[in-house]
């Protein structure tokens, strides 16, 4: 058998380099060697999102279309909308019985959030147990394996000593699902803070070869290299961050090029945009072959919500049962 996987994403927006490098080609090779179930978190989006659901819908068909340009099958794969699964809620209660408040507010993720979002957004029970419904995604399926980056697996620790929590409280029940850890690099938003939807600092995957120019000449580069014939420090450049993801193989020579002064910040910065673009430019020609069939998404989310339901629904009753509950 091959092992279980589970990821998932909010549908706030659309998907930038920041997924993609990330988690999303991850997910597109994983599919291929495991068992993969990829979920659009809906629920999750109203942690933060919960004044303005206008969009909702919208987002998780550009979401899903997204998901299926940049190459993910759904017959290779499972695709399903949380909220579809009506197993998810009713285990999140269970599995907030048994982590304490201070589990939640160690949260490495949530004490990033409070710094830099409107207290009045983050200060709410949905948004300070979010870890909780993030578990219950994750178990609700048994999944064995989450893929996440090396500092992300705080978070994921939480699911885990949930489920050791409870195994211990009312017998072995589900496994501790390890992290698949990914080695992607950290992509920096136009202000050089994590690319981020929230902070409207992101390069869209489908942006057009102008629009990316656009947003790459935003980056702020070495602010000690005042004039063209300036030697630059490429080590607390933001942009040559990126060049490590893009010129990987030419890295060095970047480097000496900037520290020599042997290309100016602008051409390096539009060498940088052609390359995103050009490794851009199969995804957004998948994406407008298929952006006309209005259909497409909902089909797919019907189709893994069919396949995802009863396998929640045995996980639920393996809980209640374990928990007692519903019995006399």
């Amino acid at each position: 058998m091959k092992n279980r996987v589970v990821s998932g994403y909010r549908p706030s927006g659309r998907l930038h380099l920041g997924h993609y490098h990330g988690n999303l080609k991850n997910m597109v090779e994983l599919q291929s060697t495991h068992e993969c179930f990829f979920f659009v978190a809906d629920w999750h989006a109203l942690t933060t999102g919960y004044k303005d659901t206008s969009q909702l819908g919208a987002y998780t068909t550009e979401m899903v279309l997204d998901w299926l340009a940049a190459g993910l099958d759904p017959n290779a794969c499972t695709i399903y909308r949380q909220s579809d699964i009506g197993s998810i809620p009713e285990l999140t209660l269970y599995f907030g019985m048994v982590i304490t408040l201070g589990e939640l507010e160690r949260c490495p993720t949530y004490k990033e959030q409070l710094r830099e979002l409107d207290a009045r957004v983050v200060n709410t029970f949905g948004f300070l147990g979010y870890p909780v419904l993030q578990a219950a995604d994750i178990l609700i399926v048994d999944a064995e394996l989450v893929p996440v980056g090396e500092d992300q697996l705080p978070h994921l620790e939480l699911t885990r000593e949930i489920a050791r929590d409870f195994n211990s409280l009312y017998g072995r029940t589900f496994p501790e699902p390890k992290g698949l850890l990914s080695s992607a690099p950290k992509i920096p938003g136009t202000d050089g803070r994590k690319m981020s939807k929230s902070y409207e600092n992101a390069i869209v995957l489908d942006d057009s070869p102008d629009v990316i120019r656009k947003k790459v000449r935003k980056y702020i580069t070495d602010p000690a290299r005042m004039r063209r014939d300036d030697k630059g420090h490429p080590e607390v450049c933001t942009i040559f961050q990126l060049y490590r993801v893009y010129f990987a193989d030419t890295i060095d020579s970047v480097a000496n090029e900037c520290e020599g002064a042997l290309v100016g910040c602008t051409e390096c910065k539009d060498r940088l945009a052609e390359r995103i673009a050009a490794d851009l430019a199969p995804f957004r020609e998948r994406r407008a072959q298929i952006a006309g069939d209005t259909a497409l998404a909902g089909k797919v989310l019907a189709a893994g919500a069919e396949k995802v339901s009863p396998i929640a629904s045995e996980t639920l009753t393996r809980a209640r049962k374990a928990m007692k509950i519903g019995t006399l």
